[in-house]
């Protein structure tokens, strides 16, 4: 039998409430970002260094050098600078992101002219594909003012020109209008789709192949190494969108020069231009130590509160 008949065989066969799946997926997506909020720092600090002027931190950034700086600079606390707005971001916009997933996945099934494509199962690799990349643009519009505050102060080396998080907001509005609010959100929409996309069929993949050829190993197990191996494969495809959308997000940003005045298109070619192709992809291996275990973890709670969550069986 094809891979996709063991895909359709070995779906849960148990379905929780919308409460519980926003739930689920708020909390295991808070969870998985405090866990690695250190690295997530790091990559965008890492992302940023080309919009800085030094040229010994343009030619050899190193990931340690990078981290013991910030220990001996600001302090060990400040891995995890912005982590509550991290936390305040992430909470809603896994949730939706999860809820929204299943929804669209149930919509798309609905449709009578798909389902004489891919027959009456319930594990396409292509409606997996579509639904997690029209969930994470769903996600990502609805939250992405939490999002670039963020990524705003996660930027912010010694000098603290935003003093939280509702400062930021105060000052974004007042220095840049409340489109300032919105700023790189067409790299964002262009990035976030493919990502999610990417994310959830290469998991729901991976996990069907791997149960179908091992049925009996721990689900956590499962799930935590399918995430990583997701992680990786979105973070590779999309990184340098990602790097794009965070130069953006930041520009002008505590009295920064406005380098990037040319659009999506043109940054990439900025940056290509005086950075070359490992300019698009700065911060990449920070990146991976950041998705692997992020990711996973994001999955592996998840499913867990599924479980959980499940009514008990009828007696």
């Amino acid at each position: 039998r094809s891979l996709l008949q063991k895909q359709q065989q070995i779906q849960p066969q148990g379905h929780i409430g919308e409460i519980e799946n926003l739930l689920a997926g708020g909390i295991a997506g808070a969870f998985s970002k405090t866990c690695t909020a250190p690295l997530a720092r790091l990559t965008i600090l890492f992302q940023l260094q080309g919009m800085q002027s030094e040229a010994a931190v343009l030619s050899r950034p190193s990931l340690w050098r990078e981290a013991s700086r910030i220990i001996n600079e600001e302090g060990f606390r400040a891995f995890w600078k912005g982590n509550l707005v991290t936390v305040a971001h992430r909470l809603p916009y896994s949730a939706l992101n999860f809820y929204a997933y299943e929804q669209y996945k149930t919509l798309l099934y609905s449709s009578p002219v798909l389902r004489s494509y891919i027959g009456n199962g319930s594990g396409s690799p292509f409606v997996n594909f579509v639904s997690g990349g029209l969930a994470g643009i769903t996600a990502a519009s609805a939250t992405y003012p939490l999002d670039l505050v963020r990524t705003r102060l996660a930027a912010q080396r010694n000098a603290m020109y935003y003093q939280g998080i509702g400062h930021a907001f105060r000052t974004i509005c007042k220095e840049e209008g409340l489109l300032g609010l919105y700023k790189g959100l067409g790299a964002t929409m262009l990035g976030v789709g493919p990502t999610l996309a990417i994310n959830f069929a290469t998991y729901e993949y991976m996990k069907s192949f791997w149960l179908s050829h091992r049925p009996n190993d721990s689900t956590l197990i499962v799930s935590l190494g399918c995430g990583g191996l997701a992680g990786i494969a979105s973070s590779t495809a999309t990184f340098p969108l990602d790097l794009v959308r965070r130069r953006m997000q930041v520009e002008g940003a505590g009295g920064r020069a406005r380098v990037y005045k040319t659009g999506l298109m043109g940054t990439f070619k900025l940056i290509f231009k005086t950075e070359g192709i490992r300019g698009l992809y700065r911060g990449l291996l920070p990146e991976y130590y950041k998705v692997v275990p992020g990711v996973g973890i994001t999955f592996m709670i998840y499913e867990t509160l599924k479980t959980l969550f499940l009514p008990p069986p009828a007696p």
